[in-house]
């Protein structure tokens, strides 16, 4: 493997659900190559939409058969319809053949040690042996789930012996003063440590709030509003709900909303909501081109509490009025607490979402003034400070510092 001075990474990115983990690695990986010129990085991706994304150049990637979590531990085929028996044994194979003949100086892997159902385990094993200078990095986000649940499903998917065994270090995209990822999962320190990197927000550009206001038809003397799910596989009840509350304000609801139904939303969902929002102050899109610039030219974001969306919005200073997933984790939950407490978001769950009740928030959080509150351990350059430390990985890797 000689290729350091143009050096090869592999990135693994399970993400049934949205785009997040999918979207974080992207925007790592455009970091890496724009800081090392002449790296190339596979992407080992089963998010069902990896293939519409817009790739950087130097970027490629292989697509997984999708599969989606059902509860903690527990996985099924979301597209294939097969068995999960007959789909991960395909995963396996196309996991270790792609990565060994691929020859990657480095493979970061996304949030699973192991991979789902400890799917990477054989290509690591391989990998290490065939390769023993590559370099294995595992990628967090801050918040994974519930501290038992967490140390649960790793120990029984060898989570923690896969770190220990097969790992050289690990990024957290996060701040340790805001929440301490190493010591709430019990973390193994691996040979070239734990590094906090910050929040990994894409870091635009962005279009200017005017143009972006005019594109979407919102009136100069509006108030503008964005309510978005992620990737739509589980927005309805904010949609359905939110709808209601434009309804019940009547009159009173002198402002302009745009909602993004997301890219996964089923497609009866988008049908039932177009009817539904006929006559209402209301304009309907499936997905918005650029989340980033229509977020940063709203009044306040009304969003479910994924880690992308709120990195983004709390870079550029935006209101957000965040609903956080039902499950089947406890991240997002954990996350709108611990933001809320730091005065950064305004939160409202699930069990309490009634039309009457979120009307009445959306009145109250257009006019509010008082958050964002400016927080100086909330830093949004994770993806440039990871794309620094894989390169220093490779370095210490190709000196022979891990020996």
């Amino acid at each position: 493997m000689g290729h350091k001075s143009n050096p090869r990474i592999a990135v693994y990115s399970q993400d049934s659900l949205g785009l997040g983990h999918l979207r974080r690695t992207i925007t790592i990986g455009r970091h890496f190559l724009e800081q090392v010129p002449g790296s190339r990085i596979l992407l080992f991706a089963d998010s069902p939409v990896a293939p519409f994304f817009q790739l950087p150049e130097g970027m490629d990637h292989v697509k997984l058969p999708s599969i989606r979590k059902v509860t903690a531990g527990q996985w099924e085929a979301s597209r294939l319809h097969l068995p999960i028996t007959d789909i991960q044994p395909l995963r396996i194979a196309l996991l270790h053949e792609g990565l060994l003949k691929y020859q990657p100086d480095l493979v970061l892997v996304d949030h699973m040690p192991g991979g789902a159902q400890g799917e990477l385990l054989p290509a690591l094993r391989t990998l290490k042996m065939a390769h023993p200078n590559c370099c294995l990095i595992l990628g967090l986000r801050e918040i994974l789930d519930a501290q038992e649940a967490i140390q649960r499903v790793w120990t029984q998917d060898g989570a923690y012996e896969a770190i220990a065994r097969y790992y050289d270090g690990i990024l957290i995209y996060g701040k340790r003063e805001i929440f301490d990822t190493e010591k709430t999962y019990r973390l193994p320190a691996p040979p070239q440590g734990i590094h906090y990197c910050g929040y990994v927000a894409s870091q635009g550009p962005l279009q200017p709030a005017q143009k972006v206001r005019e594109s979407l038809g919102v009136p100069a003397d509006k108030k503008f509003v964005v309510v978005s799910a992620g990737g739509g596989g589980d927005g309805h009840l904010v949609m359905r709900t939110y709808l209601q509350a434009l309804r019940y304000l009547g009159s009173r609801a002198d402002f302009a909303t745009v909602m993004a139904t997301g890219v996964n939303a089923p497609g009866d969902l988008y049908q039932e909501l177009e009817a539904a929002s006929q006559r209402l102050p209301i304009r309907l899109v499936q997905y918005l081109d650029d989340s980033l610039s229509a977020i940063a030219a709203s009044d306040l974001a009304v969003c479910m509490a994924g880690y992308n969306t709120l990195a983004e919005a709390l870079k550029w200073k935006k209101k957000v009025l965040a609903i956080p997933r039902v499950g089947p984790s406890a991240e997002q939950r954990l996350r709108v607490e611990l933001f809320k407490e730091r005065g950064l978001i305004d939160v409202t769950y699930p069990e309490e979402l009634s039309a009457e009740k979120l009307a009445e928030r959306i009145i109250e959080d257009l006019q509010r003034t008082d958050y964002p509150a400016s927080d100086r351990d909330f830093d949004t350059n994770g993806g440039i400070e990871a794309a620094v430390h894989l390169a220093e990985f490779i370095a210490k890797k190709a000196v022979g510092a891990h020996v």
